[in-house]
């Protein structure tokens, strides 16, 4: 039976604003760098107002959005459920989805009064991000927010690992579990980030419950989440909380779990400029090639070679013209 959709995500709904910083600033501002950090409006507000604007650069964002969007690029259909507020970055939100082909649960909604949420992501010369995060609106984000019918109708669930931080949030994030595996729908989450790992494992663990169909992070989301301090045991563990998985390694590919064996994924070569959303579109790309007739390995080299593209350039995704570059290369 064909399904409407590849893949139906949940996540936080944030507006990215990316700005070109120097170390010095974050050591002057007291922000840590290369982490995401929850922070309140006040301080968020303080950060924009002490950056040059001029390198500002304004996409819909949250982790789980440029996962879907990105499936979406390379022709694939996906479903995004979050929240925003009726506010003027709301309504750029909507509009930003909408322009990348994406459904989601806000089109005819009538949205709530508040602050939508928005993620300030500093780049450094040396293309490390440091994220500083204001929730807003997305903090709310309830089982309210779930369209049962797209989940039942998709062939991936995608579940955003940020969204522990909220109660609310695993709630949401539980349910739509059940909605998919209830109806034969494959499962799969991102661990998000090794600081919300740390921290929120627990919650992790409540919501991937025996097991889930294919996991994302990377080395230290890996070791951080399984306890232990190498790699190569973390991966062995690894193997009881997921069906499939995928770890990243940065400049040096990725590591597959296919279930039966380990697939190791060539890096492609690149200078780095920002890696900002690299792990998304990571995401993106595998979860696209996996519903669309590739191999876990083709997958896997799709994925690769997408997300090098993404770090060679500013900002969480490509242009429609590197997609095409990107498939065409891949052929």
């Amino acid at each position: 039976m064909n399904k409407k959709y590849d893949v139906y995500g949940i996540g936080n709904a944030l507006v990215d604003l990316e700005f070109k910083v120097n170390d010095q600033f974050l050591y002057d501002h007291k922000v840590q760098k290369g982490l995401m950090t929850l922070v309140d409006e006040d301080t968020q507000y303080r950060l924009m107002g002490a950056i040059d604007h001029d390198t500002l650069n304004r996409k819909s964002g949250g982790s789980a959005a440029n996962t879907v969007i990105a499936v979406s690029q390379f022709g694939g259909k996906s479903f995004y459920s979050c929240k925003v507020a009726n506010d003027e970055y709301g309504d750029f939100y909507l509009k930003d989805m909408n322009d990348a082909g994406v459904d989601t649960n806000l089109d005819g909604q009538t949205r709530e009064d508040g602050i939508t949420g928005k993620c300030l992501v500093m780049i450094t010369p040396d293309a490390d991000r440091t994220m500083n995060t204001f929730l807003g609106a997305t903090t709310n984000l309830s089982v309210n927010e779930i369209n049962e019918y797209a989940i039942k109708d998709s062939q991936y669930l995608y579940l955003e690992g940020y969204l522990t931080t909220s109660e609310s949030g695993v709630l949401a994030m539980k349910k739509a579990k059940k909605i998919a595996e209830d109806n034969g729908v494959k499962t799969s989450i991102t661990l998000s980030d090794p600081s919300i790992v740390q921290f929120f494992k627990q919650k992790f663990v409540d919501v991937i419950g025996a097991s889930v169909d294919l996991l994302f992070c990377n080395e230290d989301e890996a070791m951080s989440f399984t306890g232990k301090d190498n790699l190569s045991e973390a991966r062995e563990a690894l193997k009881s909380e997921a069906r499939r998985f995928v770890i990243t390694q940065g400049k040096n590919g990725a590591m597959i779990w296919d279930g039966d064996t380990f697939i190791d994924i060539e890096p492609y070569k690149v200078s780095a400029l920002d890696t900002n959303g690299a792990g998304d579109m990571y995401a993106g790309s595998f979860l696209y090639g996996i519903t669309n007739g590739l191999t876990f390995a083709s997958a896997g080299k799709l994925a690769s070679l997408a997300s090098s593209r993404v770090v060679a350039q500013y900002g969480p995704r490509l242009n429609w013209h590197e997609v095409q570059s990107v498939l065409h290369e891949l052929k």
